[in-house]
């Protein structure tokens, strides 16, 4: 068995002689390389100090031609960096004895130079023109240049042989290993052969024993199938008797709970049509139906044995940033992304690698919706749904989230687009460019770790994705409260022109500010916008949308303070501020309220920007 192995080790050994050869030659040509690239760097020390010579040698002639002392200032600051550029020079001389004896050489000639020239330049101040200009003529200055130049290509040539030598011996060791490269495949090759020829012999052997044993396995394998089909139907068989079980249990308890649910609502609708009121009973007997039903669906996703979900205590910033570089492959070159990230963001309790599927979901699908490139933003902010957000919002509980929004300068979507992005199979994309499970699979996973996800997009405008996670109260850590305390606002009297093209947004943001105190006046365009505010000197504010058909939030504003100058403006968009801002639509210095806002959060922001002082009405 030895003897056998003997040829393979003869030809790994040759391979690894090889490979070590070879990789001996990469490594010397890496030294010729960098050896090559000193004499180019040491080549470049001396033409800077002929150039530093010749800059004191035209600036001592300017001045003796001209007797400005500005021409002196090349030469000072020449002769200032001459010695720097030497000690640069003598760090990288080779201990050859040619070319440090061209140095010296070089110095010897440069300081007679400045010698020479230092003379030139006292003679003149001294008023002895004659003599300086004399000294100039003699010659001297360029028969030492004359020298330096001598000197620079006789090492110029030095360095030059140098390299050449180098080369040509590295050409001379990849000829030998060539050689030696082409009979060591030889040697292997015929060893190759012989092993080949033993090991068939052998084959035979070994064939003559499985077909035996393949015989065996044959007969073995229809008694394995035939019992296998049996256990097969059996299995079936206890499927669907199973599967009718669950479904005739599950039909018959949510026909119980819709039973409930049913008759309480047509209960209170007929208790409401007569003027009665006392229907919490009914409200009750509803939710409490609709809460079991609700645990009804959590047992069965149990009982599928669905993969349980992970969940950490997570930083989203540092998360974030983990995963830049595999957001930065995964969308090429062609997208400009940029990290906005929230200063004392709370930490969250979920699964991390499913946070980083689901932002790398929604980066890919802006990289599918930018096309040729664009501008990928991702924002983290800490943020509070109250009540009434909640309240239009389906499965939302009002309180504490961490926000993570990726927004993009894509196409943006539709309204119908939009209603459907969320559907299992639902894509846009041609085929066999995407499965359309990946947005279903970012809100399975948020809504499964108790958070939100909404979307804002506008044709041509771009799409903002915003995820919220609950906020993580550490045992130890008293819960805050979401809303703010303290004593009632005073009272307010502005008028407050209110300009958005949802007609449900634009309903809830007016009876907020009437519940606030304010008059308020709404608009659903921009030109609509501008009539009203002619109609009405009164109006104190504009709180406008930013994203509107024709008339954009930017231009209705310059407009509106064009012809009102003391007019104080508030924008609000769905999308991120920073996405807004980086995508040219907003400027930094102007007052912005996101989407969705708290009502403390709306009157915070009316007050802070009706309170400051911007002019007076003419």
């Amino acid at each position: 068995m030895r003897w056998q192995s003997l040829p393979l080790i003869i030809g790994f050994a040759v391979l690894a002689l090889i490979v070590g050869s070879r990789a001996m030659l990469v490594e010397g040509q890496r030294a010729n390389r960098a050896a090559a690239r000193e004499a180019i760097e040491y080549q470049e020390l001396l033409s800077g100090l002929l150039s530093l010579a010749q800059d004191a040698e035209s600036g001592q002639r300017g001045y003796l031609l001209t007797g400005e002392k500005s021409y002196l200032e090349p030469y000072r600051r020449a002769v200032s960096a001459i010695p720097g550029q030497f000690a640069r020079i003598d760090s990288m001389t080779a201990p050859d004895d040619q070319i440090v004896q061209q140095i010296n050489h070089i110095k010897d000639a440069l300081s007679q130079m400045q010698a020479e020239l230092a003379e030139t330049i006292a003679l003149y101040d001294q008023g002895n023109a004659t003599k300086a200009l004399d000294l100039v003529r003699s010659g001297q200055g360029k028969a030492v240049m004359d020298e330096i130049r001598t000197s620079m290509d006789t090492i110029r040539r030095i360095g030059a042989a140098a390299v050449a030598t180098r080369d040509d011996h590295t050409d001379q060791v990849e000829t030998w290993l060539r050689v030696g490269s082409l009979a060591a495949l030889l040697a292997i090759f015929l060893l190759a052969a012989y092993t080949i020829r033993q090991s068939r012999r052998r084959f035979r052997e070994v064939v003559a024993a499985q077909e035996e044993l393949m015989r065996k396995n044959i007969a073995l394998g229809h008694e394995i199938q035939t019992r296998e089909k049996a256990e097969s139907q059996i299995r079936q068989m206890q499927k669907m008797e199973a599967v009718g079980q669950l479904t005739g249990g599950i039909a018959h308890d949510f026909n119980n709970m819709l039973a409930v649910i049913i008759s309480a609502m047509n209960l209170a609708q007929r208790k409401l049509a007569r003027g009665e009121h006392d229907i919490a009973k009914f409200i009750e007997a509803a939710v409490d139906a609709a809460n079991r039903a609700a645990n009804l669906t959590a047992r069965l996703l149990a009982f599928s044995r669905q993969q349980p979900l992970a969940p950490q205590i997570v930083d989203a910033n540092r998360l974030l940033t983990g995963m830049s570089d595999l957001i930065r492959r995964a969308l090429g070159e062609a997208i400009r992304i940029e990290t906005v990230l929230a200063g004392g963001l709370w930490k969250i309790h979920a699964d991390p690698s499913q946070i980083e599927n689901a932002i790398l979901n929604l980066a890919v699908n802006a990289r599918d919706a930018m096309g040729d490139g664009g501008r990928l933003t991702i924002e983290t902010a800490n943020s509070h749904l109250d009540d009434s957000y909640a309240a239009t919002h389906a499965d939302v509980e009002a309180g504490q989230y961490v926000m993570i929004a990726v927004s993009d300068t894509g196409s943006g979507m539709a309204p119908e687009i939009i209603a459907k992005a969320f559907e299992p199979f639902f894509t846009t994309k041609p085929v066999n460019k995407g499965t359309g499970l990946g947005l279903s699979q970012v809100f399975g996973f948020v809504k499964q770790s108790g958070g939100h996800v909404k979307i804002y997009s506008e044709p041509g405008e771009g799409t903002t994705v915003k995820i919220y996670l609950p906020r993580f109260f550490d045992p130890q850590e008293p819960v805050v409260p979401g809303g703010r305390s303290g004593n009632p606002a005073a009272p307010v009297t502005e008028t407050i022109l209110v300009v958005e093209d949802d007609a449900q947004v634009r309903a809830s943001t007016t009876n907020a500010m009437r519940e606030l105190g304010y008059a308020v006046i709404d608009a659903a365009s921009g030109q609509e916008a501008l009539q009203k505010l002619a109609e009405n000197p009164g109006i104190a504010l504009l709180f406008t949308d930013i994203v509107m058909p024709v008339m954009n939030g930017r231009k209705l504003a310059e407009e509106a303070v064009a012809r009102r100058p003391w007019l104080k403006v508030i924008f609000t968009t769905g999308f991120t501020r920073n996405a807004v801002v980086h995508n040219g639509v907003l400027d930094h210095d102007v007052h912005f309220l996101a989407k969705p806002f708290t009502i403390e959060q709306l009157a915070a922001k009316l007050r802070d920007v009706l309170d400051t002082k911007q002019g007076t009405p003419e």
